[in-house]
């Protein structure tokens, strides 16, 4: 976990719906998780640098906002993780972009349709199956890019569709997901790491896994379960994480909008 990155996964799980947090609670938290203050203050600077946070000062109390862009990928990676999926009409979405043509912007792009649920059939042709169509013009809003956008039906077999996706990488990932989890977590550190850590990956894995409708998904993929299982244990986690939690100055109370159940 490098900071800037587990950073951006404290504001997803914890901040949000809020954007910004006081500078003390960040550095609190990622020494938790094992940073230390100068390298905290070293990514925050240079998060700010690249425009990805701005700094802000409430008389005595210096916080970090997010920007709109990075606000955005945070409301993205929330649905994606924890909104129940909508119901897919049997039709795919290929999107044909125009660009963009610098590599490294290129590269960019394609990560972040795939956090949108993409994948690539080729060159230039994204295809996606119950995708979010308003994250996806608002993206190309984003890099100034036009498109050509069809709705279709797929008439071969599914395995021609599964090409376009990293499923076998993301099954690997899967298989290990949940083995750093320990036996025993009364302790309310240890369980903010382990839930932190959790996260992170989960959300790492939305770049390979689409969340693909069930009647799509090969046999066996263990991404459904998976997924069943870790929003169960954030519960669990989050319980058992709260008196460290309370320390913070957060808002919500509960952290990161989490509805608990019974």
């Amino acid at each position: 976990m490098r900071a800037r990155s587990t950073i951006f996964t404290l504001f997803v799980e914890y901040i949000y719906p809020e954007r910004r947090a006081r500078v003390r609670d960040l550095i609190t938290m990622m020494e938790v998780l094992g940073f230390s203050e100068a390298a905290v203050r070293a990514a925050l600077s240079r998060s700010a640098k690249r425009g990805w946070v701005v700094p802000e000062r409430r008389g005595r109390i210096a916080y970090y906002a997010l920007s709109d862009r990075v606000y955005w990928q945070v409301r993205q990676v929330r649905k994606r993780l924890y909104d129940p999926p909508t119901p897919w009409d049997g039709r795919f979405l290929l999107v044909l972009p125009e660009g963009p043509k610098e590599r490294g912007e290129r590269e960019r792009f394609r990560r972040e349709m795939a956090l949108l649920g993409y994948g690539s059939l080729q060159s230039g042709v994204y295809l996606g199956a119950g995708v979010d169509l308003a994250a996806t013009q608002e993206l190309l809003a984003f890099y100034g890019l036009s498109a050509t956008l069809f709705r279709a039906e797929h008439l071969g077999p599914k395995e021609e569709v599964l090409r376009a996706f990293s499923l076998k990488e993301a099954s690997a990932h899967y298989q290990t997901l949940f083995s750093s989890v320990p036996p025993v977590l009364e302790d309310p550190l240890l369980a903010f790491r382990t839930l932190t850590r959790l996260v992170h990956e989960m959300r790492k894995l939305l770049f390979l896994d689409p969340l693909l409708p069930p009647e799509l998904l090969p046999p066996g993929f263990p991404g459904p379960s998976a997924r069943e299982r870790f929003l169960t244990l954030r519960e669990t986690l989050y319980r058992q994480a709260e008196p460290f939690l309370k320390r913070l100055s957060l808002s919500p109370l509960t952290p990161g909008g989490i509805t608990f159940r019974g």
